[in-house]
């Protein structure tokens, strides 16, 4: 076989992978929860939520405290 013979034998079963992998739907679910998972990380943390992380590291201090009294 020659090389191009062999360059173009590897570009078309890696045409067919893509092919593939665009039509196999635990490929699409990965690219939409990838896709979602990077959408998530830009947004911020609500206040709220926050407040209430401060709240319980400020409770679990407290108790920490106690238990080593």
């Amino acid at each position: 076989m020659t090389i191009q013979n062999q360059e173009d034998a590897d570009n078309k079963k890696t045409s067919d992978l893509r092919a593939m992998d665009i039509l196999d739907p635990n490929n699409q679910i990965g690219n939409r929860l990838r896709s979602f998972y990077a959408a998530m990380q830009d947004e911020t943390i609500p206040d709220r939520f926050l407040d209430l992380l401060e709240k319980l590291d400020q409770a679990e201090r407290l108790a920490s405290a106690k238990v080593s009294e």
